[in-house]
């Protein structure tokens, strides 16, 4: 049985989210204490959050971000906020689906046993602040998005996720690529972090590696 955590401050709202859920066999916890939501959450362990958006205190926006960071998902956002651009940025920050209130019940449903299903065969993924890495793929996820990468690509990036927030020496990347940093051309070791730079852009994630000048390369963030 899936264990889904309500994030609702709408009382009337919670208990109809609750007698939903648990109807459709699912087994429920509703946070009703907004202090402290991200641990709260982290101690439930749940298989999926219903997340709302405006929360006394914390906004629902940090709430995805801080829970995404931690390795926590699916997080399924249900707000009234209809705007676009709302419903973008809850995406752009990690939240796996977008719902408005009010919202068809068998829609909700349909949306949750979809991501409880996608979510199902992503055991051992690695956090990467912003992003999830399959080690045996090098399949990259990012919210609904994901990539598969060159094995070049997946060894690179997996690399400096392991060693985050670490430098990791050219020579270190080298040896890990062609198993040895003797007779390798400068360039070769820069030509895969292009390419592995350009794969990321298309999750707008370019701008997670960094280039310290004279020592390597390292994954932004804790």
């Amino acid at each position: 049985m899936a264990r889904i955590t309500i994030v609702e401050d709408d009382p009337l709202m919670r208990e109809e989210l609750i007698d939903i859920l648990q109807k459709a066999g699912y087994e429920v916890a509703a946070i009703a204490d907004f202090q402290d939501i991200v641990a709260q959450i982290a101690t439930l362990a749940p298989d999926l959050v219903l997340l709302d958006i405006n929360l006394p205190g914390q906004s629902g926006f940090e709430i995805c971000k801080s829970l995404k960071s931690q390795g926590t998902g699916p997080i399924l956002i249900l707000t009234s906020r209809d705007k676009l651009q709302d419903e973008l940025h809850g995406l752009d920050l990690g939240a796996d689906d977008y719902l408005t209130k009010p919202c068809n019940r068998d829609r909700l449903l349909a949306r949750i046993q979809n991501l409880l299903r996608r979510f199902e065969g992503r055991p051992g993924l690695i956090n990467g602040g912003n992003f999830f890495l399959d080690p045996n793929t090098f399949t990259l996820y990012k919210g609904s998005q994901s990539i598969v990468l060159s094995a070049n690509e997946g060894k690179i990036l997996l690399t400096l996720v392991q060693h985050r927030p670490e430098i990791v020496s050219k020579s270190t990347l080298r040896e890990l690529l062609w198993g040895t940093d003797q007779y390798i051309d400068e360039n070769a070791l820069q030509v895969n972090l292009t390419r592995l730079r350009k794969t990321l852009r298309q999750l707008n994630l370019e701008d997670q590696i960094e280039t310290i000048r004279g020592q390597g390369y390292r994954l932004r963030g804790r």
